[in-house]
């Protein structure tokens, strides 16, 4: 289709450009009045205006500078394209979408068996499903019922109430090769993508809703395992323990929670957490929770996200025999990168005892890997025995630990030969005499000291407003410094 030019138009450009010319040298005489500039301007805006309409090309800030339009026929959003249908993506995985349907006992006391119904999906061929713990929480009996009608008895592998994630195996003949699903990544998901959650609210087999990524890491205050994936996907009673899938027809999240309040806003227990803790729940049957022996900052409270800095190592810990030591920073743990104290928390608490996990440290600017073979968390009170002593003097802004053997190997340092350095507050006058993090503190006020408590007790001899004289040893060198009380 030939566009059509109007004849009035072309005339009434031509009028303007030839008035344009015409005066654009009168008001060159007048530059030196105060319109002259002005008329110029306004000129040179019309002639632009005129020149653009009809040409098809973007106007560079609209007419009078103001905008910017994209020209006819350019792409709006490079690599965008929009979903037409989402029909393909549901047939291919809505047989791996499963109802779940559990009797328990009435509450309180009250006679009879209440029934309930939830979702769940098949995570391997040979029937197992994972659902919500919520969802089969005191069943007595849990019927599980595939698209295809088939249905089958289960029972409970293992369940975690603080992630709300369940592992069932389901029993009876003609199982035959079940329907598993794909699980993706839900570390790659970014806010705005496009998700499906398929389950049976209120009963309705296999109802289908769409929506988006609306927020990642929600913290409903639910636990310390709060890491939510929010959707505005339509999530109701029933849809518990259900898919939420990306647009390849992976599994990215297990639908678990709602604001009744709300609309549009629902929650799923990302893919990746859970994938961590399904090898716990199906050897332990339950969350049996790995420990890595450190302390670091608890950046809780801190917007911004940081690798978790290690502050101690506990004696005899996974980590002491790993070689990790204060100082360094934990990037990630099994190649997924941490950028907080709960981040790392969540990883190693998910990981079952015994299992070696790789963890990359960051220290002293340099990245490297070490390999550490988790145990099982003791009680408070065995970890609080196992804490090295540590020594701090707040008015120096001075941390200090003992060289126990398992803290000068690592460090190729002689145990009990001095007090190493490790913490240093900011704008303190053991910062501002030079002292760092590593530092092994060797002579206070030239008397030799093996441990911290030997330091602690130097420092109680001196007299109030007097300098400190420090030896230290940093690496291969030794040196003295003072520090001002």
């Amino acid at each position: 289709m030939r566009r059509r030019i109007s004849c009035h138009l072309v005339a009434s450009r031509l009028l303007f450009v030839l008035l344009s010319v015409a005066v654009l040298p009168l008001t060159a005489s007048a530059e030196e009045g105060p319109v002259g500039p002005w008329l110029q301007a306004r000129m040179r805006e019309h002639v632009a205006w005129f020149s653009y309409q009809g040409s098809g090309e973007a106007r560079p800030g609209g007419a009078l500078g103001l905008w910017r339009e994209r020209p006819a026929g350019e792409p709006a959003l490079p690599a965008f394209v929009p979903p037409t249908s989402l029909a393909p993506l549901i047939r291919a995985v809505e047989a791996g979408v499963v109802n779940i349907t559990t009797v328990s006992p009435r509450d309180s006391g009250l006679a009879g068996m209440k029934r309930s119904t939830g979702s769940g999906f098949v995570l391997t061929p040979d029937g197992l499903v994972v659902t919500n713990s919520h969802v089969v929480s005191g069943a007595s009996k849990i019927a599980v019922r595939l698209s295809d009608g088939r249905e089958f008895s289960a029972e409970v592998v293992g369940r975690d109430a603080s992630t709300d994630v369940a592992l069932l195996r389901l029993s009876g003949s003609e199982m035959g090769d079940l329907p598993a699903l794909y699980l993706g990544d839900s570390d790659r998901l970014e806010v705005g993508d496009w998700v499906v959650a398929i389950g049976n609210p209120f009963g309705l087999d296999h109802s289908v809703s769409h929506g988006m990524i609306s927020a990642k890491e929600r913290v409903l205050g639910v636990g310390q395992f709060d890491d939510f994936i929010q959707t505005d996907a339509l999530i109701n009673p029933g849809n518990s323990g259900g898919p939420l899938f990306n647009m390849k027809g992976e599994v990215v999240g297990v639908n678990t929670a709602i604001i009744s309040q709300g609309q549009g806003i629902g929650f799923a227990v990302p893919i990746n957490l859970v994938k961590d803790l399904l090898p716990n729940l199906r050897e332990n049957g339950k969350l049996t929770r790995g420990w890595l022996g450190v302390i670091v900052n608890d950046d809780r409270e801190s917007a911004e996200r940081r690798a978790p800095l290690v502050k101690d190592v506990y004696q005899g810990s996974p980590a002491a025999a790993a070689g990790i030591r204060s100082g360094d920073r934990l990037v990630a743990v099994n190649g997924r990168t941490i950028g907080s104290y709960l981040q790392l928390l969540r990883k190693v608490a998910l990981l079952a005892p015994g299992t070696e996990a790789r963890l990359t440290l960051l220290r002293q600017g340099t990245t490297q890997e070490v390999a550490v073979r988790l145990v099982e968390r003791p009680a408070q009170e065995a970890a609080e025995g196992l804490v090295q002593r540590v020594t701090s003097d707040e008015d120096l802004g001075l941390t200090l630990r003992d060289l126990t053997p398992e803290v000068a190997a690592p460090l190729n340092q002689v145990a009990w030969d001095g007090a190493l350095v490790s913490a240093v507050s900011p704008r303190s006058p053991a910062e501002a005499a030079g002292l760092r993090m590593g530092d092994v503190v060797t002579e206070v006020n030239r008397k030799r000291v093996k441990d911290a408590a030997g330091v602690r007790a130097a420092l109680s001899k001196g007299s109030s407003g007097a300098s400190i004289l420090l030896r230290v040893k940093r690496g291969d060198s030794q040196q003295y410094l003072a520090i001002a009380r």
